[in-house]
């Protein structure tokens, strides 16, 4: 993503233009730009009011497999690999709110190429109610899920969603609603994403499969660039003379 373009549209976007207007006055196509008016909604749902006390964060157990990791305090994740969920990472973030609730954001992230598929909250709930949540969050997960410092979900879900931005993809349009929860995102990412270190995309059910295989060809270039599995009908299973299984 361009940090000028980034800006300008900021700048633009503080003066009350609305995206077609954006568009039009850095010359544009309303689809060009609106990435960047979604960068700018995020960043200011993260800075428009001072962060509630962090009450934990949480992230699946094995959520490093396949991902280059550094070595930093308390970053370390030591599940064995070869598990069927690597490449999906969930993380919970629970802010304090009021003095007896908190206040929890949950995000469902893809780190080897479509970003965060999914966001919840922030919804409001007790300590009791968050402790019934975790165990239903974390359930898809066979070695459950931990406690992990704010620098590393930080570090997991926005820098999943800027390796995305550079493939193609945007963040699900609920994440601007929950990415305040986060904290603030000046950073350059400390993980590699991308299945050892080249984007890997997996197929969800709901997923256009031609779409994102064809975004990934013109962004990285064909197989081997990238690897793919979307197990789909025989009768589907051919783009661009690539089968899209593995």
């Amino acid at each position: 993503m361009d940090s000028s373009i980034l800006e300008k549209v900021r700048e633009l976007r503080g003066q009350g233009n609305s995206p077609k207007q954006i568009a039009r006055a850095l010359g544009m196509s309303p689809a060009a730009v609106a990435p960047y008016v979604r960068a700018v909604a995020e960043q200011a749902s993260s800075t428009e009011a001072p962060e509630a006390e962090l009450a934990g964060c949480w992230v699946n157990a094995g959520w490093s497999e396949g991902l280059d990791v550094p070595d930093t305090a308390g970053w370390a994740d030591d599940v064995p690999g070869e598990q069927e969920t690597a490449g999906t990472v969930s993380v919970v973030v629970a802010r304090k709110h009021g003095w007896d609730k908190l206040s929890v954001c949950a995000y469902l992230v893809d780190v080897y190429c479509l970003g965060v598929k999914h966001a919840l909250g922030p919804d409001v709930m007790s300590e009791v109610e968050l402790h019934r949540f975790l165990p239903r969050y974390f359930r898809i997960y066979p070695n459950g899920w931990r406690e992990a410092p704010l620098d590393l979900v930080r570090h997991l879900v926005f820098g999943a969603v800027d390796y995305a931005r550079d493939l193609g993809f945007e963040p699900a349009a609920d994440f601007a609603r929950a990415a305040g929860h986060l904290g603030t995102w000046e950073e350059k990412p400390a993980i590699t994403f991308g299945k050892d270190g080249k984007p890997f995309y997996l197929a969800g059910p709901n997923d256009d499969v031609r779409h994102v295989v064809k975004t990934l060809e013109r962004r990285v270039g064909p197989p081997p660039n990238f690897d793919f599995f979307a197990p789909m009908p025989e009768s589907q299973i051919s783009l661009g003379g690539h089968r899209l299984t593995s």
